[in-house]
């Protein structure tokens, strides 16, 4: 039995020891998308004033911020559910997957600066393309982490065959809306509407799909 092929059987011992790594490597991820998700919520500005007038009128001045803090909340919370709805199955971790892993969480870490950094003050567009880059990187990264998954079969028995063509079509309408945006920042300050859209496109297909599938095979 070697790394290199990963399908060779297993004794009973290497098979508990596969499984711990994979379930250790799958709880720090979780960990680290909590913290990521924490740093999101400490950032947050609290509303000031003496009374209600002044405190729901610095509240808004500050609805940017809050907005940012919702988009990202919602985008780190659809990586982390990408990420779970595939390392379920996973029962190896190889050197490669490993190291995709940790830079994808690398990624998810930076997301609360690159937050910060959309609702700085200056240089719009240049704030909205560092924010929707480091997105692209997260989900090239997660792609390459399922093909890793998939072309080296580290996965269980029993996965579902769709499971991952599913994950790549959402990933790739998420990582659409994204870069869509970026051209888009330079002609309007509302680009952001297209991290919310491209994903909403993609649901639509994928039940359009589903449905076409089901009456065809009825």
């Amino acid at each position: 039995m070697t790394a290199e092929d990963p399908q060779e059987p297993f004794t009973a011992g290497e098979i508990e020891v596969r499984a711990i790594a994979v379930e250790r490597l799958t709880f720090f991820a979780d960990a680290v998308v909590a913290i990521a998700i924490t740093l999101l919520a400490l950032d947050l500005p609290l509303p000031k004033g003496t009374t209600n007038a002044e405190f729901w009128h610095s509240a808004l001045d500050q609805r940017d911020t809050y907005l940012a803090f919702v988009i990202s909340f919602y985008v780190i919370a659809a990586h982390w559910q990408g990420h779970h709805r595939v390392f379920r199955y996973v029962t190896y971790l190889d050197g490669r997957l490993t190291g995709l892993t940790m830079t994808w969480l690398f990624t998810q870490v930076v997301i609360p600066f690159a937050t910060r950094v959309i609702t700085g003050d200056g240089a719009f567009q240049s704030r909205f393309d560092f924010y929707a880059v480091v997105q692209l990187a997260s989900f090239a990264l997660f792609t390459l982490m399922m093909r890793e998954i998939e072309s080296r079969r580290l996965y269980r028995v029993d996965t579902p065959a769709n499971l991952f063509r599913h994950a790549y079509f959402q990933e790739t309408g998420m990582a659409a809306g994204f870069l869509i945006s970026i051209p888009v920042s330079f002609c309007t300050g509302w680009a952001y509407v297209c991290w919310v859209a491209g994903p909403l496109v993609a649901a639509v297909i994928r039940r359009a799909r589903r449905r076409r599938l089901i009456r065809s095979a009825a």
